[in-house]
């Protein structure tokens, strides 16, 4: 994990939570480890969480676009991130269903920004929204992926 530009001190408990976890747990995921571990926390509250990744030819499809697994991936792991971020869990349960809108491209040396939204934390299960964006000028630019999570979270 990449150290993130903010000063530890005005860091929301959230957001130290979900640093944690990035550097505890990704390593023990294959594919998270191999496809997010240059993966940057921008911000953490509530439910809501933003990170950045520079995306790299490993992250491309035969045509050089970002793959589609790749990105259902994304929206796997930070439905989960969201979920942690609720209530501090380190378990953010296991999936139930997974969709993936694709409405543009990236390529090989953009940067993405990945927001993870946990629209409501049950009992049993928790509802997230993702949405991957394309870094333009710095700025969030044009969406890339939307993306729905549910998950079985009661232990």
């Amino acid at each position: 994990m990449s150290p993130n530009s903010n000063d530890s001190s005005s860091k929301t408990a959230e957001h130290a939570h979900i640093e944690t976890l990035i550097a505890e747990k990704l390593p023990t995921s294959p594919i998270y480890k191999y496809l997010l571990s240059d993966v940057r926390v921008q911000s953490a509250e509530k439910g809501h969480v933003v990170c950045r990744l520079a995306l790299t030819k490993d992250h491309m499809n035969s045509n050089g676009g970002l793959h589609g697994s790749v990105s259902a991936t994304i929206v796997d792991w930070m439905g989960g991130m969201a979920i942690s971020s609720w209530d501090l869990r380190v378990k953010s349960g296991v999936s139930v269903d997974i969709h993936c809108t694709y409405l543009s491209s990236v390529k090989d040396g953009d940067e993405i920004e990945i927001e993870g939204i946990a629209e409501k934390v049950g009992g049993s299960l928790a509802y997230t929204k993702i949405i991957i964006y394309k870094v333009e000028d710095g700025q969030r630019g044009r969406t890339v992926v939307t993306g729905t999570h549910t998950k079985f979270v009661r232990s």
